[in-house]
């Protein structure tokens, strides 16, 4: 858990039997339904602002994920969500969260996503506004390019 000491709590969950796998496991479909609904608040945390953003019609696409599956999580199991910024381009974000078992912070599940700030009139990316360039830099220390 050290190397997760500067993640924020941005997610609570648990691990519900529909939730499973056949073999009784969290199923890899809802591990990243967890992580998708954790990175919002991510976002929420360092100026994201749903409403504003949808007046001037901007919004986030994912454009990659890489998810490192450590232990298996079985129906029952409450879990956090860690998550911070570790990058900023000029139109992109670079984030990592990590699931973890409630109670004994057993690392299950790490996620490195890179998001892009996402014009919706002009279907191409945008520059990340510079309260997300402002709260980044104030929570995690990670400044733009």
């Amino acid at each position: 858990m050290a190397e997760w000491t500067d993640g924020r709590e941005c997610g609570l969950a648990v691990v519900h039997p529909w939730l499973c796998d056949a073999m009784g496991h969290l199923t890899t479909r809802h591990y990243l339904g967890m992580f998708d609904d954790a990175s919002y608040q991510l976002m929420m945390m360092v100026g994201y602002d749903p409403k504003a953003a949808a007046v001037e019609r901007w919004g986030w696409a994912d454009v990659r994920h890489e998810i490192d599956y450590k232990a298996e999580l079985a129906a029952g199991a409450a879990v956090r969500i860690l998550g911070r910024i570790t990058a900023l381009g000029r139109t992109s974000v670079t984030s990592q969260l990590c699931l973890m078992e409630r109670g004994s912070d057993r690392i299950s599940a790490l996620l490195t996503a890179r998001t892009v700030c996402f014009d919706l009139k002009e279907r191409r990316s945008r520059p990340l506004p510079q309260a997300i360039v402002t709260g980044c830099m104030a929570l995690f220390g990670v400044a733009a390019p």
